[in-house]
């Protein structure tokens, strides 16, 4: 088995890194660097909004697919390497560029005319969330982890998250995932608004096939054709997602709509149901940076209920900011370089932040 999975993943390599596919009313994506979960570069993503803009304009294409190759994750996000690279070198407008067309990639996905569907299959964080949210069909699996980790290494939930959770995610939760980099896996990614549907991944060739053979017509508007998806690949679809109602109240209570976040600590000290829960919070807002969590909660205030542009903007304004934060540079070393997870924080307690620095 491992035998099989090392010559797959050495004869995706030989490949480009986005590769495109048609087949009669489809045009497929897909994200083929497995050795680094496909994680996207500015190269990537130029040619990912190529293909995009092409199967848009394309006649004959009635909806896209997107998916990813090696069978651990659809895009674990953007390639952090290489942005910490440039951000060492002070090469702040490759930086900014990055995220000026990652964002504008999210953005046409959310306005494309004809459905996207996303295969979620493994981990599928940060710029692969990004993908993800525009779509109109985002099937999850067994094997899929969703998670907005950023804190955790000096950034934030970027992407629009702090725009999109508000209309996908039930009352509390942007707040909740966007804060502490809550991990959700396989149905629990339906049940929290992040995946549309569950199947499980042995399927996922035969729907892939299905797909491509699908013949969709000419003349199906964006809603009528995404049910007509659904209707075809429903045999795959196991519609019964568990529901978490004890969880969702305590969600709701702690952090919905919250402003500030020694108010939300000092009331969950205070908590006495869910303690287990409340531990996590505590535990994992102590590995975060105290910046980019203050920044974090300003900016959920700030895109709750605006349109996409102006959250992609406010978005460009706070990845500019941190990237030439220390603790952006610092969390990318601690977590990913030296792996030593002892990140120096600057300033390291919440109460010391100061975002005066940062106009939205």
């Amino acid at each position: 088995m491992l035998l099989e999975q090392s010559k797959k993943i050495t004869e995706n390599q030989k490949l480009p890194p986005v590769i495109s596919r048609r087949a009669k009313s489809i045009i497929s994506i897909i994200l083929n660097r497995p050795d680094t979960l496909n994680s996207l570069n500015i190269k990537m993503i130029d040619v990912i909004a190529g293909y995009l803009q092409s199967a848009i304009a394309d006649k004959k294409c009635n909806f896209i697919l997107f998916y990813g190759n090696g069978g651990k994750g659809f895009c674990a996000g953007g390639d952090l390497r290489e942005l910490t690279q440039n951000v060492r070198k002070n090469a702040y407008i490759a930086v900014n560029l990055f995220f000026k067309k990652e964002y504008a990639l999210d953005l046409m996905i959310h306005n494309s005319p004809k459905p996207i569907v996303v295969i979620a299959d493994g981990i599928t964080m940060g710029g692969g969330l990004g993908i993800a949210a525009g779509a109109s069909i985002v099937i999850a699996t067994e094997k899929t982890r969703m998670a907005m980790p950023e804190t955790k290494i000096g950034f934030f939930p970027d992407v629009g998250a702090t725009g999109w959770m508000f209309t996908k995610c039930p009352k509390g939760y942007p707040e909740y995932l966007g804060l502490t980099g809550y991990d959700m896996s396989g149905v629990e990614c339906v049940r929290l608004g992040l995946a549309t549907h569950f199947m499980s991944s042995k399927n996922i060739p035969e729907l892939i096939e299905t797909l491509e053979n699908f013949d969709a017509g000419e003349k199906l508007n964006k809603d009528i054709l995404r049910k007509e998806i659904i209707g075809k690949i429903s045999k795959f679809i196991d519609f019964n997602i568990p529901t978490n109602k004890d969880m969702d109240e305590w969600v709701a209570k702690y952090f919905a709509g919250e402003a500030d976040l020694k108010d939300i600590l000092a009331s969950l000290a205070k908590c006495g149901e869910e303690q287990e829960l409340c531990d996590g919070v505590f535990a994992s807002i102590a590995e975060r940076s105290p910046t980019a969590l203050v920044l974090t909660l300003k900016l959920l205030r700030h895109n709750e209920g605006r349109q996409l542009p102006e959250v992609f903007a406010a978005d460009l304004k706070a990845a500019i900011f941190l990237t030439k934060h220390h603790d952006y540079i610092e969390g990318v070393r601690a977590r990913l370089i030296d792996r030593d997870d002892k990140p120096r924080w600057r300033p390291d307690k919440i109460d010391q932040v100061d975002l005066a620095d940062f106009k939205l």
